[in-house]
């Protein structure tokens, strides 16, 4: 298993069978996301020194206009696409193996979780995995300790409410927010 097969399994939504070599390999790569964060978050940097270790952890080119408060805690890391000008606040807890892609302009609040994979439901297979993608649009305003769950996608311009838990796609320009979280508001048509 490598990188790219791991990510052609996860895009097409395979199930990731535990004690598989699929399994193994996240297994594996969790130990590389646990070095780098421990690094992130160990001591203080300036903040070129949390942009660097963030884009090694994420496998992308350096952006200096990213910004992001540690401390930061991913599982996997290489699944993580970011647009220009995003901002991930404190605290914030990206289990990324499914996919997670944030657009230009984004604002990720304190604690934000975002899932990617889902258990199996059957006791008998509770180690199985299923991932799905999250895919964030532009602008986007995501509020302190909100959960965004796997297969969602937020449109541009939404507004995800401080402790929302976002269980489906949220349309462009609208406010959501509750558990589950529901369409409060449209911003703008």
């Amino acid at each position: 298993m490598d990188r790219e097969r791991f990510a052609e399994t996860t895009k097409a939504g395979t199930c990731l069978v535990a004690g598989s070599e699929t399994h193994q390999y996240m297994h594996d790569m969790s130990q590389r996301a646990l070095a780098l964060t421990a690094e992130i978050n160990g001591t203080y940097h300036k903040p070129e020194e949390v942009r660097r270790l963030f884009f090694e952890l994420i496998g992308k080119e350096y952006d200096e206009t990213f910004g992001l408060f540690p401390p930061f805690s991913t599982d996997y890391g290489l699944n993580i696409t970011l647009g220009k000008r995003v901002f991930i606040n404190s605290g914030c807890c990206f289990q990324d193996q499914g996919g997670i892609e944030i657009g230009d302009d984004c604002l990720i609040g304190q604690q934000v979780v975002i899932a990617t994979l889902n258990h199996d439901l059957d006791p008998e297979r509770r180690g199985n995995m299923f991932p799905a993608p999250v895919k964030i649009g532009n602008k986007v305003w995501i509020g302190a300790h909100a959960t965004i769950l796997p297969g969602v996608t937020i449109g541009n311009g939404a507004v995800v409410g401080a402790g929302a838990v976002v269980t489906k796609d949220v349309p462009d320009n609208a406010i959501v927010a509750g558990v589950p979280a529901k369409i409060i508001k449209i911003i703008k048509e």
